[in-house]
């Protein structure tokens, strides 16, 4: 990823968090939409981690991350206008070859429980729910429901 791709990145990170949250309890509240896109505008300047971006005629049309844990795929967002073409799928391809290559029998992903679009993609990238409960999103400071998936690698 490169400078010129950071507001790339961000418009699109925060288009599918408004679209894949919009049932959300409390994802229509200002101050969390304004939370959420201050944190996805933010992100490629501050990231540490490992970033892919997969592009779609010339453009990106999704992102992933590595970060904080470095077995654990952080971020997989998708335009919405771009889903289901595969974008997705190759993303986390590419991170859990990288997170095998890096060594760990396991790989580790995070979402939220309502968002069964990404837990399908998980699925069939042979990940499976390992924990479900209630968590807080220090980012947008609101408490949701997640779920915890796992695959194990080799």
């Amino acid at each position: 990823m490169t400078v010129a791709d950071h507001h790339m990145v961000g418009d699109v990170g925060f288009a599918a968090w408004k679209s894949n949250g919009a049932k959300e309890v409390g994802f229509n509240q200002a101050h969390v939409i304004e939370r959420a896109r201050r944190a996805f505008f933010d992100y490629p300047a501050v990231a540490k981690g490992d970033v892919a971006v997969g592009e779609l005629e010339g453009r990106i049309a999704g992102w992933g991350a590595r970060e904080n844990e470095p077995n654990c795929i952080s971020d997989i967002w998708i335009d919405p206008a771009c889903q289901g073409r595969g974008i997705g799928s190759a993303l986390v391809r590419n991170f859990i070859e990288r997170i095998a290559a890096d060594g760990f029998k396991i790989a580790k992903i995070h979402t939220r429980a309502t968002n069964a679009g990404a837990i399908r993609l998980y699925e069939r990238g042979g990940f499976s729910i390992v924990w479900r409960g209630e968590g807080f999103d220090a980012e947008l400071g609101i408490a949701l429901e997640k779920v915890h998936l796992e695959k194990r690698l080799g």
